[in-house]
């Protein structure tokens, strides 16, 4: 009786599932090492403001606004777009919430985006307006951890902007992470991925993430 068969059909199931876990241990530390660089990434303090034809922040976290209203106030570019604003929220509310004051001239220059209601709903809503105003480059403010996936999804609808990023520090990552704040960059890093995946696939960006007009 020929006993090899039997032990060639054991050892060929032993070696792949060594090749499976092994592939597993592998892709975990790779992600594991690309989450604590993301991490470190997204608590890098901003560099030195870059002079741009215009500004836009993206809503949805602290320090944004107050942010983009002090870059506007500084030269930093003439005109601002806050993206992802909601519908009955006005500039004067704003404002008051980031305990500023506006001149007349500077309000004048500052346009409330309300229809993206995603970052790729951010993308299309930035373009639009960029490009109605002939602007060729901008600073983008918006949280450490969100900031490269903004800059993909706006070098997707507008490859011919020269895009500048200013990551703002939210509050809650200054100080030794909550739990809460460690989901918050699981997921983050979750979309950056995605992001990543889809620039270099070249695959659909999903939903584009605009309320009706």
């Amino acid at each position: 009786m020929d006993h090899s068969s039997g032990r060639c059909a054991r050892v060929a199931p032993s070696i792949a599932v060594r090749a499976f876990l092994s592939s597993l241990f592998l892709i975990a530390v790779l992600w594991s090492a690309g989450f604590v660089w993301f991490v470190h990434d997204s608590r890098q303090p901003p560099h030195v403001a870059t002079v741009c034809d215009g500004i836009v922040t993206l809503t949805g976290g602290q320090s944004r606004i107050e942010t983009s209203l002090t870059l506007l106030k500084g030269g930093y570019g003439q005109l601002l777009l806050i993206s992802g604003v909601g519908p009955h929220v006005t500039l004067d509310q704003l404002v008051r919430l980031q305990n500023q004051t506006l001149s007349s001239d500077l309000a004048s220059r500052v346009t409330l985006g309300r229809r993206a209601v995603s970052t790729i709903g951010n993308a299309y809503e930035t373009t639009t307006w960029a490009r109605d105003h002939k602007m060729h480059s901008l600073l983008v403010v918006t949280a450490g951890y969100h900031i490269r996936r903004a800059i993909i999804e706006l070098s997707r609808t507008a490859p011919d902007l020269e895009l500048v990023p200013y990551p703002v520090l939210p509050p809650a990552l200054e100080a030794p992470l909550s739990r809460q704040t460690l989901h918050l960059l699981i997921r983050e890093y979750f979309k950056l991925l995605g992001a990543e995946l889809g620039n270099l696939t070249g695959l659909p960006d999903g939903k584009i993430g605009l309320t009706p007009h």
